[in-house]
């Protein structure tokens, strides 16, 4: 069982960095290397852990920056925030403007994806390129079984925080081979507490399906801005064994960008950073070196 961050140094071995958001919460955030900037973002419930292996092998080439979601990672885990799409967007947006990067990569997992591209709609003057792995930016209607559980009011909740169902199973049913038993524990280290899963939870909660919903106007404010990136470098990494973030994703993102360079890996589930760490980088490497002389002048 991993209890603290020195406990896997040796896989994670990077300076631990905390940006002071406006609402007074820490913002943790890695940020190894020099050169052209790439933004990893992550989703639910995952945390920058997941890209351990992409910061370690790019940072020699790239700035890689990968931040925690305030209510993940090494972020703070206030149980009273009022967590939704925007507010994640608005953080990111407040932590990547003090950064000062004026020409950015943005990579997206997950709920990473329109957190991203939130971000990148009010910022296109800023994006380089785009690398999208199983997420979606777009309006959809219908949510797996497991999901639609995690839903359900009270219920839900019990699941996802007082039992921690969806972070457990989130380390049995996002990769095609088995993760080692550390590798689970270090998943599961930051959500301890009832509270600190509040954050899953509510990530759960605001997935936008109809009008009525919260974030529903947002995220279809943001799947009308995809259009501005079609002339932007992007590459698509799919891991094709995702229950979740289906092929019908894949397909859905293909319609806003058909000049893609895509990549599908065949034997890959949801968390594909963890069935194919080896090849993605090697992707990723040749993407970034064949793109890296793109500006917007081009456009």
């Amino acid at each position: 069982m991993v209890n603290s961050i020195n406990e896997i140094k040796d896989i994670y071995p990077f300076r631990e960095n905390y940006y002071r958001l406006k609402s007074g919460y820490n913002y943790h955030y890695v940020d190894e290397g020099s050169g052209d900037p790439l933004v990893i973002l992550h989703g639910n419930p995952s945390w920058s852990f997941l890209f351990r292996n992409i910061i370690r092998e790019l940072s020699a080439t790239n700035r890689t920056i990968a931040p925690d979601h305030l209510g993940f990672g090494l972020s703070d885990k206030p149980g009273s925030f009022h967590y939704r799409l925007e507010t994640h967007i608005d953080n990111f947006e407040e932590f990547m403007n003090s950064l000062n990067l004026e020409s950015v990569s943005l990579m997206m997992h997950d709920w990473g994806g329109p957190v991203a591209m939130g971000y990148a709609e009010r910022y296109p003057e800023k994006i380089k390129r785009l690398i999208i792995t199983n997420t979606a930016a777009f309006t959809v209607h219908k949510i797996p079984f497991r999901l639609k559980l995690c839903r359900i009011p009270v219920v839900g909740e019990f699941i996802v925080k007082n039992l921690n169902i969806f972070a457990k199973f989130a380390t049995s049913m996002t990769t095609v081979k088995p993760m080692p038993e550390r590798i689970k524990s270090a998943y599961l280290f930051p959500f301890p507490t009832i509270e600190s899963r509040t954050a899953i939870f509510r990530f759960v909660e605001d997935i936008p399906l109809w009008p009525e919903d919260n974030s529903y106007e947002l995220l279809v404010q943001l799947e009308h801005s995809l259009w501005f990136f079609r002339e932007h470098p992007v590459c698509i990494i799919w891991g094709m064994k995702d229950w979740c973030f289906t092929k019908k994703f894949l397909k859905r993102w293909l319609e806003f960008y058909p000049d893609a360079e895509v990549h599908k890996l065949r034997r890959a589930g949801h968390f594909l950073f963890e069935d194919k760490p080896d090849e993605i980088n090697e992707i990723l490497k040749k993407f970034l070196k064949e793109t890296e002389n793109f500006t917007r002048d081009k456009i």
